[in-house]
């Protein structure tokens, strides 16, 4: 596989220079034309397109409008045209235009997965997008069900005013369209392929949630309209420069096990926003910002990688927000790195699309690589081209303001983690008896009375409990031994409450008292639990205090009762299993 660039000024000189080119040219490679273009106007296209029929009437070809034109990882003229020369017998190459004004979006999605299923050498998908009405959710989950070996990627045409809608593709048979989307498959058991993506982006600020969403309309970030977050955190001004002053500053957010960037398209009369692609209730964004020094290690770490795939060709498809970031003095020098490894073409986007874990998902603000490979890795070695070390004494004042911000907010966020788990334990210290575990007089109260106050809805039973002889035990074995007792019994009441197939709370009342609240319970099952409890703990041996027994009151709430009322009765019905044996339950 090998790329021939052609320098476009006019189509006479053009179709000349494809005749000299033809001359080199075998009658079994495969050859792909590649147009973008800066320039919109129809018949542009025409003349390029009537110049490779001219010369080349067999030949695949297709283009698209662009915000910026990559060849060999430098900025170049507003038309580039490159020819991809396939020369391996077993390559196969499918393309496809879909008009979007006459399919919809589940009849194109499922076209191309019947495609798939039809061409099954298919290794790839590149796709490239007129700026969509709407959402692209819908289109991304419906490539599902593309074989998960295939890759997917590509991105949507732009102009070189990127904060306007217009855009356009073209293709061999279909010719010019502002709606439609291009699908090129690529494939044979001799082609390779690898895509990756990058961005470099790093989170800026706290964290939001988004609570209220439609589709690709974000509506409210912690129950505040949208465009109010970026109103107060970047003072950015509901106008038509919303585009493009958000451009930089995307949100950053976890989807479909990827990190991704999502731009606002527009802010809308409601202060809600309108994005290029759902973002579900409950999602957890940041606002984003585009740190230089990350960037660059980034792409590094990616062009070793690219490196050792040791493609023929690059395909580059990257964000418009990007060039804007780096400004038009080095708009391409994050992908310096690139330029020694393989011949490479690409453009400037209005999104970015590639396919990971599965998902095909847009990005905004993040850069697509596809590098592509006929044959085995060849031998020789690559490297990359080296990138400016000294870039950390360049990164803008406001970078380093903005990692500061970031690293504060960061700890802020830790700060408040840590008190509210503090506050969460003071809380629970708050209703739980520090010894026992069980809650504690103040809360097993209220609830008795809570349960009191839905009594004609709800029966429920009281038991009362106290460990017999328990100062002596106290006075005998010591209060550590006393412990061991009291956590015994609460033992016995926790298991007990995970056991009863009714909801219950026990609380320690005091000392060595504890409560039961049984709802759903009356008096005769209440009993049978307390005798339970009695006979379990009877049967508990301890290192020095032995065998030690419990006496139980019982009594089922009633609908004229008062909290105190039915407290003293079931405490009444205790002092008599008390004053009459011990080691018994009575019911009162």
């Amino acid at each position: 596989m090998k790329q021939v660039k052609f320098e476009y000024t006019d189509s006479k000189s053009f179709a000349e220079k494809l005749s000299e080119f033809k001359k080199q040219c075998s009658e079994t490679e495969k050859r792909v034309f590649q147009m973008y273009t800066e320039d919109l106007r129809p018949e542009v296209f025409a003349e390029v397109s009537g110049a490779i029929e001219s010369v080349f009437p067999d030949d695949l070809y297709f283009g698209c409008s662009t915000s910026g034109n990559i060849v060999d990882c430098q900025l170049v003229g507003s038309i580039s045209v490159v020819c991809t020369v396939f020369e391996r017998e077993t390559t196969q190459i499918k393309l496809f235009q879909y008009d979007t004004t006459k399919m919809s979006t589940d009849e194109i999605t499922a076209a191309i997965v019947e495609q798939t299923k039809l061409n099954p050498w298919v290794k790839a998908i590149e796709m490239y997008f007129t700026i969509p009405d709407g959402s692209t959710t819908r289109f991304c989950a419906g490539l599902k069900d593309v074989a998960p070996d295939v890759q997917i990627f590509g991105a949507v045409a732009c102009s070189d005013d990127i904060t306007s809608d217009d855009s356009c593709v073209f293709s061999k048979g279909n010719g010019f369209s502002e709606k439609s989307i291009l699908i090129l498959f690529y494939g044979g058991e001799d082609f390779y392929v690898e895509s990756i993506n990058a961005t470099g982006w790093k989170p800026l600020g706290r964290k939001f949630i988004v609570t209220k969403s439609n589709g690709s309309v974000l509506q409210e970030l912690d129950g505040v309209p949208a465009y109010r977050v970026y109103r107060k955190y970047l003072n950015i001004k509901n106008d038509e420069n919303f585009f493009y002053n958000t451009l930089e500053f995307p949100l950053f957010y976890e989807h479909n096990n990827t990190t991704i960037l999502r731009t606002p398209v527009s802010s809308n009369a409601d202060d809600s926003i309108t994005m290029s692609s759902d973002i579900d209730v409950g999602s957890v964004v940041r606002m984003s910002y585009g740190d230089p020094v990350t960037i660059v290690e980034s792409i590094k770490q990616d062009s070793l990688r690219i490196a050792e795939f040791r493609p023929d060709v690059i395909h580059i498809f990257s964000c418009a927000a990007r060039r804007a970031f780096w400004g038009d003095t080095e708009p391409t020098f994050e992908i310096y790195p690139l330029g020694g490894i393989a011949p490479s073409v690409g453009f400037f986007s209005h999104g970015e699309f590639i396919r990971a874990n599965e998902n095909l998902n847009q990005h905004n603000v993040t850069l697509v690589i596809a590098a592509m490979r006929e044959g085995e890795k060849k031998n020789s070695e690559v490297k990359t081209v080296p990138m400016d070390e000294n870039l950390q004494s360049k990164v803008p004042v406001v970078s380093r303001m903005a990692t500061f911000v970031s690293v504060v907010a960061q700890e802020l966020e830790e700060t408040n983690q840590k008190l509210e788990t503090m506050n969460d334990k003071l809380k629970v210290a708050a209703i739980i008896d520090g010894l026992t575990g069980l809650y504690n007089r103040k809360e097993i109260q209220s609830r008795i009375a809570d349960s009191l106050a839905n009594v004609k809805n709800q029966k429920f039973s009281l038991i009362m409990l106290d460990i017999d002889n328990f100062k002596q035990v106290n006075d005998t074995f010591g209060h550590q031994e006393g412990d061991n007792v009291i956590v015994a019994l609460a033992n016995i009441l926790n298991n007990k409450q995970s056991a009863y197939s009714g909801s219950s709370s026990a609380g320690r009342w005091g000392g060595e008292e504890f409560m039961m609240l049984l709802h759903n319970t009356d008096v005769s099952s209440a009993a049978l639990i307390a005798d339970l409890v009695r006979q379990c703990f009877v049967n508990i041996s301890f290192p020095l205090a032995r065998k030690q027994t419990v006496s139980l009151g019982v009594t089922q709430a009633r609908e004229d009762d008062t909290v105190d009322g039915l407290c003293t009765r079931v405490d009444t019905a205790l002092y008599e299993a008390k004053k009459t044996g011990k080691n018994k339950v009575v019911v009162f």
